[in-house]
């Protein structure tokens, strides 16, 4: 227990000082301080409330969800049934109600439709449900009726895309360490330590980012445009503004089938259009999104089709020519942040459904610097007051205690730092708390030793006694208190995950402090004095 060679002293003094060294950019920033730039600089993140930042709480709307399922069946039913039942002739598709129901004009063939659109209804999970009931009623009619269980798996499959898309957007921004999380059935918690324009986050988490490309159907009579009405298999949409239609129409009726989603993007940039250097965004198709896209440009050379982004025209140029390649411009009287915007919602993929904010806190960088400078008092008082207890308790043993307890915090700051970690207020005090634990060691080692010696036995082998049979309960009581912490840093979100970081981080270091470094110290003063006594 007390043999330490060459190589295992170098490997434990080279093990501390790494991470000793890796808490200096940390102590620098929260000194104010300023670190050389050719030096490498990982840093412990501040958490939202100690850095400020924005606590935004977005909210879908289950009824959205509801309407995209019924639009999404009317398409689904009209092509399967042209795909795989091209003799069963149907009406029109009705989605009152709140179902799909078609008529099929040939009764004897209800059937052989009923067949062909059942693979479009599935399980509701393991509720032991259907997403969709079919029923066949008055001999020739057939209605899909959404399910409360459908209707429910497809809400939380929303909310979980929303929850990555609202990520990969915030990611795209710079941020570090942002918390989101979903909250309830339909609600999503962003917060965001450190950003300084909650504005521009809420703008760009409520934007849909559903882009569309549609032909406009030149047959509308703009009179009826102007008074919603629309020609069959056509939609009226409206305008963002004037510039974006022609003619300055509020609105202008597009086909609504054989159109291209934005789902089918690999990329899109901000960039400038060459002849009149106005912002635009740069998309780039997939191979499958490509080929439509050729395909429709090529067959409508000068003919005008919409760019629809959420719901609203907001340009509707005409084809010039054939778009080959996968590549094109989308122009729209942007801005350069606004374009930008733009082109990182594409990216990170469109909402499934819309999220309205319905709570915003603003958290001031102030209140985070006082609690910083009131947790760093308690810290320091709470240091003085354990060392100065150790050293006068165990005297020379003290001392080592308190040496270890030292390098103790400047291995947890540098951990989290290579760690890419947040430190919260929760987490500073699970750092004072850390502290007062990591002495317990100790004084279970030397309560040990002492016991040892008013047993009778000789300094060197009540030392190695006390460290043997010591470390025993103390790696006994921290497997527990890591078992505790994993499970609140897996189960629990915000403070108390930032809570249980620090915990476990600073119990793996006090161990390896208050047992490791303290023995190898204590040993290596045993082998140069020799002791015949020593004070516990």
């Amino acid at each position: 227990m007390l043999d330490f060679p060459r190589w295992k002293q170098i490997f434990y003094w080279s093990l501390a000082a790494a991470a000793m060294l890796a808490a200096l950019p940390s102590i620098f920033a929260f000194s104010g301080l300023a670190w050389p730039s050719a030096l490498p600089r990982p840093e412990v993140n501040l958490g939202l409330d100690l850095a400020g930042g924005s606590h935004i709480l977005l909210e879908a709307s289950p009824d959205q969800v509801r309407r995209q399922r019924l639009e999404a069946m009317d398409e689904d039913v009209r092509q399967r049934l042209k795909q795989n039942a091209p003799d069963v002739q149907i009406g029109d598709i009705s989605t009152a109600d709140g179902s799909v129901s078609f008529m099929v004009a040939d009764a004897t063939k209800i059937d052989k439709a009923r067949e062909a659109v059942l693979p479009l209804t599935s399980g509701a999970k393991m509720t032991g449900q259907r997403d969709w009931d079919i029923q066949m009623l008055d001999g020739n009619r057939i209605v899909l009726t959404p399910t409360q269980a459908g209707l429910d798996v497809a809400v939380s499959q929303a909310m979980d895309t929303a929850t990555e898309v609202v990520r990969k957007r915030i990611d795209a921004l710079g941020t570090r360490e942002p918390t989101i999380i979903r909250q309830g059935a339909d609600r999503i918690v962003v917060q965001v330590p450190g950003l300084k324009d909650p504005a521009a986050l809420k703008s760009l988490l409520g934007q849909t980012a559903k882009l569309e490309f549609k032909l406009v159907d030149m047959t509308a009579n703009p009179t009826d445009v102007a008074q919603g009405i629309a020609p069959p298999g056509s939609q009226i949409v409206p305008c963002v503004d004037a510039r974006a239609c022609p003619a300055g129409a509020p609105s202008i009726a597009v086909k609504r089938l054989g159109g291209i989603k934005g789902d089918q993007l690999t990329n899109a940039q901000q960039s400038f259009e060459q002849q009149t250097n106005q912002p635009v965004v740069s998309i780039t198709f997939d191979s499958a999104g490509g080929a439509k896209f050729a395909k429709l440009t090529t067959e409508n050379v000068e003919k005008p089709f919409a760019i629809i982004l959420d719901g609203k025209v907001i340009s509707a140029p005409n084809i010039k020519g054939p778009i080959l390649g996968g590549n094109a411009q989308i122009s729209g009287n942007f801005t350069v942040d606004s374009a930008n915007q733009l082109a990182i919602s594409l990216r990170s993929g469109a909402l499934p459904v819309d999220l309205k904010v319905v709570e915003e806190r603003t958290v001031g960088p102030d209140l985070g610097a006082d609690s910083i400078r009131k947790g760093m008092i308690a810290m320091l008082v709470g240091t003085a007051a354990l060392m100065t207890f150790i050293v006068v308790t165990y005297g020379r043993f003290g001392a080592y205690a308190c040496a270890a307890l030292v390098v103790n915090v400047l291995m947890i700051l540098g951990i989290m730092a290579v760690a890419n970690t947040t430190l919260t207020l929760p987490g500073i005090a699970g750092f004072v708390l850390t502290i007062g634990a990591a002495v317990d060691a100790n004084v279970l080692i030397y309560e040990r030793i002492r016991e040892e010696r008013h047993r009778g036995r000789r300094v060197m082998q009540a030392v190695e006694v006390g460290y043997k049979e010591a470390s025993r309960a103390i790696f006994d009581a921290n497997v527990t208190n890591v078992i505790a912490a994993v499970l609140m840093g897996y189960y629990g979100t915000g403070p108390i995950r930032g809570f249980a970081v620090v915990l476990i981080i600073g119990i793996a270091t006090s161990v390896f402090t208050a047992v490791t470094l303290t023995r190898m110290w204590v040993a290596g003063w045993l082998r140069r004095a020799r002791p015949a006594e020593i004070v516990l």
